[in-house]
């Protein structure tokens, strides 16, 4: 079976214009979601070059990041590890604080979510400012987590947020 190209992705995203607020242009993912192929396609260019045995954790940003870190995890044979917004774990937590564009924001995972030493890949939909996938990353690093990618559906390039995942190895499937 030959994967799903990138541009019939890319094609399915959906472009919706002053959301959340006015001069936004949102990148909504649903259709890729709602149709099996291209959600099967994602999950695979995702996946490209990780070896089942290879990753013993694909962790995924809230709330996004759970879908396609859930079904990446289940076709690798890893365990999937949410990491929250602040208050959303019931279990002990690091956290971790990362500024928004006016004000701040915290990201929890739970204590014992990864052991020290394991490979752990993190997903999530989007790539903007880096901010919450830096904060992710400083949380898995708190755990000794090994991080053997940053995967994304989408990069909007011009803000710059790879820059903020340091020498992390930064992938993205579509880039604005």
């Amino acid at each position: 079976m030959h994967p799903v190209p990138i541009s019939e992705i890319e094609a399915a995203i959906r472009n919706v214009p002053d959301f959340p607020k006015p001069g936004i242009q949102f990148k909504d993912i649903t259709p890729v979601l709602a149709d099996g192929r291209l959600f099967g396609g994602v999950i695979d260019h995702l996946l490209e070059g990780v070896r089942p045995g290879s990753v013993d954790k694909v962790v995924g940003i809230d709330a996004r990041g759970f879908i396609f870190a859930a079904a990446a995890a289940v076709k690798l044979g890893a365990g999937f590890v949410p990491v929250r917004k602040k208050g959303k774990l019931p279990f002990a937590t690091h956290e971790q604080s990362y500024d928004l564009e006016y004000g701040s924001a915290t990201v929890a995972v739970h204590v014992d979510a990864v052991q020290a030493g394991e490979r752990v890949l993190l997903l999530d939909d989007l790539l903007a400012t880096g901010g919450t996938a830096s904060a992710a990353v400083s949380l898995l690093e708190k755990l000794g987590a090994r991080i053997v990618g940053v995967n994304f559906v989408i990069e909007l390039g011009f803000l710059d947020g790879r820059k903020r995942l340091g020498a992390h190895p930064v992938r993205a499937l579509v880039r604005y």
